[in-house]
């Protein structure tokens, strides 16, 4: 089954699934170093439903928030490692998304029931604004004790 999606593609999405009573989870991410932390989050994440989507971020936006040695995976790469997890329904691969309103745009294709987050997410504040949008439940999934994607880059010498 191909999990891939297009960005331009989404609002084709949500019909169908709502169709099959299907109750749509959005996460966003980088997925960069995928480890213990990340699939306990998306698997977490969808447990409060029963279709999960990621939005993935380009290997732009990437280097943009973790610094010029990052990603160490390309967009491609990272696509075809969360695919493969058995709980992940579609991958989303994102353009460089320059502008808050580009992810607006994408949530209100999506329509999602619920948007995961992790506890201590940066822009929260932005992801409440975007679920409220659409009507959708803000969802904070506490994070587990496990190196995190820069911690392993510093130890791997990738920063």
């Amino acid at each position: 089954m191909n999990k891939l999606i297009k960005i331009e593609d989404t609002n084709k999405l949500d019909p169908k699934i709502k169709k099959e009573h299907k109750s749509i989870v959005l996460v966003g991410g980088c997925f960069d170093l995928l480890h213990y932390g990340h699939i306990s989050f998306l698997k977490k994440a969808k447990s409060y439903g029963n279709f999960l989507i990621i939005a993935l971020e380009s290997d732009e936006s990437v280097r943009r928030m973790k610094g010029k040695n990052r990603p160490i995976h390309t967009q491609k790469q990272r696509k075809i490692m969360l695919e493969s997890l058995i709980f992940v329904n579609k991958v989303i691969t994102l353009p460089p998304m320059l502008s808050d309103e580009q992810y607006y745009e994408l949530v209100r294709k999506i329509k999602p029931n619920i948007i995961a987050a992790t506890e201590g997410d940066p822009i929260l504040d932005k992801k409440r604004l975007q679920a409220k949008e659409v009507n959708a439940q803000i969802i904070i999934i506490a994070k587990v004790h496990s190196p995190s994607s820069s911690q392993l880059a510093k130890l791997l010498d990738f920063d």
